[in-house]
């Protein structure tokens, strides 16, 4: 994503928005400035990569949105398809309907003196910053966390304002999130459970959205 985003920016973080997210992430998660900065620099080196939204239907009529970078779409599609295909689910056209396209701020649940925010707090601090709402939800690693939602063009200002306010954020960038949801069979849970993990697990994959409740 780094070496992407250099290819359409530039390596200067300062002029490049994209980057400069993607660089306060990978610090977030500990990557050392090392491997940082040799992403950036090995950017115009490495092969020609590209992003792809791909679209399926998984078990029970749920709704799914894969992100790709990949050199190759055709086989990346093809892969995504047999995977989809043998688990209970299809690529098909109409699922990205299920989704809005929105900034997402995540940030820690504690402020930056390590005090708990309340989520009554949360959402008074959301119209502050300027968001339209707040989730609060878990993340990857099942922490509890806030997510600030806006327009992906407010996205920065956003960010900025709540660091202003006090709150500390893990992640911030686009994201989809779904309009309709679905609520699966135990059965059918168990499916989705391990074609979301086989997608996961695919190589060019970089996230993955489904609507399920």
């Amino acid at each position: 994503m780094i070496k992407v985003a250099v290819r359409e920016g530039g390596p200067n973080p300062d002029l490049n928005v994209n980057l400069a997210q993607l660089i306060e992430q990978c610090r977030q998660r500990n990557m050392p400035k090392s491997s940082i900065d040799n992403a950036i620099k090995g950017a115009d080196k490495s092969k020609p990569t590209s992003y792809a939204l791909y679209e399926g239907r998984g078990p029970g009529g749920s709704s799914l949105l894969v992100e790709a970078l990949t050199d190759n779409n055709k086989r990346s599609y093809a892969e995504l398809k047999l995977i989809m295909a043998r688990n209970g689910g299809s690529m098909c056209d109409g699922a990205r309907h299920c989704f809005d396209k929105k900034g997402v701020v995540t940030v820690q649940t504690n402020d930056g003196e390590g005090n708990a925010v309340q989520l009554e707090r949360a959402l008074e601090l959301a119209i502050e910053a300027g968001a339209e709402d707040v989730q609060e939800t878990q993340d990857e690693e099942e922490r509890d966390v806030y997510k600030y939602i806006c327009d992906v063009s407010s996205l920065r200002d956003v960010r900025s304002n709540l660091v202003s306010l006090g709150l500390v954020p893990l992640t911030s960038g686009p994201e989809f999130l779904p309009n309709l949801t679905v609520r699966l069979s135990d059965a059918d849970m168990e499916l989705a459970s391990q074609l979301l993990e086989l997608i996961h697990n695919q190589i060019d994959v970089m996230r993955v959205y489904d609507n399920i409740e």
